[in-house]
């Protein structure tokens, strides 16, 4: 059986009614999803993009950004929670229901989000591209990885290139960041709500921006298994078709605080 995962008191209504739906065996209260492992960052002013100056041009100007409190998930959807509220696994690694489940496409999840919000009343969305970063920097500290600013320990709190093996692990083995939260760097690269563009830095509003109107592309952040330390940064950004699908994409939950 799993660990058991806490849950956040003003949420503790709502996640009575998540443990009901996702429950395996045993009782509520000893087994919980990792669904409604969600934890509330409290909002602030960061500055956003490559302050460490050896990243890509659409990680550039950084730029000063606020966010409003939020919650968002401590783990990375797995494949077990999709399954319960889709009825497939649409993963390349299908013999691990605590990894996170991957293969799908931001349509994909726009899907389950649906279905979830239906099923439990709820209002979970992802991310934003600017709350996924001041996420997972530990609540906007200068961390060039999540939880972790040398290279040499990078290790202690990602599955990447260099000790993953080319293949995804279950959520919440490696070290969480600053804020309590797992796989923010590595393991599964995750889709986040904005649409991309390569110069939006240099027009992004500076209260809680929501990214361009429209475009070609959406926006993934953190890197994989499949990147090495460069690739999973916490301020690189990755453009994929909101249809695009691999075995390094996955999702994590986000939810209004209000």
């Amino acid at each position: 059986m799993k660990k058991v995962r806490e849950t956040l008191t003003s949420y503790s209504t709502f996640f009575i009614l998540i443990n009901i739906i996702f429950l395996i065996g045993g009782s509520a209260e000893a087994e919980a999803a990792d669904i409604e492992g969600m934890v509330l960052v409290k909002g602030g002013c960061f500055d956003m993009g490559d302050s460490f100056g050896d990243g890509d041009i659409d990680e550039r100007p950084v730029h000063s950004v606020c966010v409003d409190d939020f919650y968002i998930g401590k783990y990375e959807v797995t494949q077990k929670e999709w399954s319960k509220v889709m009825g497939n696994n649409p993963s390349s690694f299908r013999s691990c229901e605590d990894c996170p489940v991957e293969n799908i496409s931001y349509l994909n999840i726009k899907e389950f989000m649906g279905k979830l919000n239906r099923m439990t009343g709820g209002k979970y969305r992802l991310p934003t591209e600017a709350e996924w970063e001041y996420a997972a920097r530990s609540g906007g500290k200068k961390e060039k990885w999540a939880g972790m600013g040398n290279e040499e320990g990078l290790g202690e709190c990602a599955w990447y290139m260099t000790n993953a093996g080319g293949r995804p692990y279950p959520v919440g083995q490696k070290m969480p960041n600053g804020l309590g939260l797992y796989d923010m760097t590595g393991n599964i690269q995750e889709w986040v709500a904005d649409w991309y563009a390569d110069d939006y830095y240099k027009t992004s509003s500076k209260n809680n921006p929501s990214g361009p109107p429209s475009s070609q592309y959406r926006v993934a952040r953190g890197g994989s298994f499949l990147n090495k330390s460069w690739g999973s940064r916490t301020v690189i950004r990755y453009r994929f078709t909101q249809d695009d699908r691999g075995r390094e994409f996955g999702f994590r939950l986000a939810a209004p605080v209000k």
